[in-house]
C-alpha cells in the first residue's frame, strides 16, 4: 500500500515539528509545503532529510493527485476556509487548534468533511500523552471510581519569547486565552469527565506586565463548568504568568483522586492515606511544539484515513464538543452570565 502523502499548508513552528513527528508515524510521509514564503526545495531537504515539494499556492497543492491530506499549521483565522477548500479538493484534513475562530466556521468545516466522505482531526494531542493516557486507564478500570470534581488548568506565559507571540496577540487570530491555548486544558477535562458539559460560567482578567500589554484581548481566565450528571469542574488558563509552565491536573473520585503524577485508590491495599502515591509517567512540561505528543496522535490519524474510519480521541466530532463549551464560556465571560451550551449552535 502506498503511504498517505501529506501536505503542510503554513511553515511556522508547529509545521516543523509535525515534519519530525510524521517521519516515526508508518504508513505515511510528509510529501509538500505549501507557505507564503518561496521555498528552495533543496534547502528544505537539507533542514528536514526530506524530498519536499514547495508551493507559493494552496490551489495548486490541492490539484496535486499524489496529496492524499491536508495538515493545517496556519494562524486559527485562516483554518476554516482552507480545511473546507481541501475537504472540497478530496483530501483528509488535520488541523492544529483551534479548529477556526467562531463555531458556525467549525460547522462549516464538519459540514464540508461530511459531504466529501474525508476524515478530520483535531492536534488535541495532549489526549495521547502518556500522562492522560495514564489517567484515562486508571479512570476507565475503575481506580478513581465516580468522578466528581475536576480541575485542569493550564499556565504559559506565552509572551515575546514564543514563536506564535507576533499574531497570537491579536484578537482576529488569538480569540481568547482559552481558545489560543487553554482549550487544551478544557479538552482534556473533557477527555476525563464521562458526562456532557450543560452550562458554563467564566470570567476574565489580565496581567499588568509591560510584557503582556500587546494583547488585544484578556490573558487569563476561569471557567467553571456543570456536567448533565451533576458534577462540576474547573479549567483556568493563564497564557500571561511569569512562571514555568504548568498543567495542573486535580481529578476527585468515589474512590479516590489524582493530583498531577500523584494519586490515592481506595481500590489497591496497602496504600497509605496520609500520604500520596507516585505515578511514574512523563507530564506535559513544555509549550514548546517539539515536545508535544504528535507522533502517537498522527499514526491513529493515517490509519483512519486507511481505513475511512473517524480516528480516536481527537476526531472532528470530538473536538467539534470541546469548541462548543470554549465559545460557550467566552460568551459567558463577554455578556458576565452563566450560558448553556447548546446555546452555541
Amino acid at each position: 500500500m502506498q503511504p498517505l502523502k501529506i501536505g503542510i499548508v503554513g511553515y511556522g513552528w508547529a509545521a516543523s515539528a509535525h515534519i519530525e513527528a510524521f517521519k516515526e508515524v508508518n504508513g505515511a510521509t510528509v510529501d509538500a509545503i505549501c507557505s507564503r514564503r518561496t521555498l528552495d526545495p533543496a534547502n528544505l531537504q537539507a533542514e528536514h532529510g526530506l524530498p519536499l515539494k514547495a508551493y507559493t499556492s494552496f490551489a495548486d497543492m490541492l490539484a496535486d493527485p499524489e496529496i492524499g491530506a491536508i495538515d493545517i499549521c496556519t494562524p486559527p483565522s485562516l483554518h476554516a476556509e482552507l480545511a473546507i477548500q481541501a475537504a472540497d479538493a478530496g483530501k483528509h484534513v488535520l488541523i492544529e487548534k483551534p479548529i477556526a475562530m467562531n463555531f458556525a466556521d467549525c460547522l462549516r468545516i464538519e459540514e464540508a468533511l461530511r459531504r466529501n466522505n474525508v476524515q478530520g482531526g483535531v492536534c488535541f494531542e495532549c489526549r495521547y500523552s502518556k500522562h492522560f493516557s495514564l489517567v484515562r486507564s486508571m479512570i476507565d478500570q475503575g481506580l478513581l471510581g465516580d468522578l466528581h470534581y475536576a480541575e485542569v488548568d493550564y499556565f504559559h506565559g506565552i509572551g515575546p519569547w514564543y514563536g506564535q507571540f507576533p499574531w497570537n496577540v491579536k484578537k482576529e487570530h488569538g480569540g481568547s486565552s482559552l481558545l489560543t491555548a487553554g482549550c487544551h486544558a478544557l479538552d482534556a477535562m473533557l477527555f476525563f469527565m464521562d458526562s456532557p458539559v450543560v452550562e458554563v460560567t467564566s470570567y476574565q482578567t489580565r496581567s499588568q506586565s509591560e510584557i503582556f500589554k500587546p494583547y488585544e484581548y484578556n490573558t487569563s481566565s476561569t471557567t467553571l463548568l456543570r456536567f448533565e450528571n451533576g458534577h462540576i469542574g474547573k479549567v483556568a488558563s493563564i497564557v500571561d504568568c511569569l512562571q514555568p509552565y504548568y498543567f495542573h491536573v486535580h481529578l476527585c473520585g468515589s474512590e479516590g483522586s489524582i493530583l498531577d503524577n500523584q494519586f490515592h485508590s481506595n481500590k489497591l491495599d496497602g496504600l497509605v492515606k496520609d500520604g500520596w502515591s507516585q505515578l511514574n509517567t512523563a507530564l506535559i512540561d513544555s509549550g514548546d511544539v517539539a515536545d508535544h505528543p504528535y507522533q502517537p496522535q498522527f499514526q491513529e490519524f493515517t490509519d483512519a484515513c486507511a481505513e475511512n474510519r473517524p480516528m480516536a480521541r481527537t476526531d472532528f466530532a470530538t473536538a467539534l464538543q470541546t469548541h462548543r463549551v470554549v465559545f460557550a464560556a467566552d460568551l459567558s465571560a463577554q455578556e458576565g452570565r452563566s450560558v448553556r451550551v447548546d446555546e452555541i449552535s
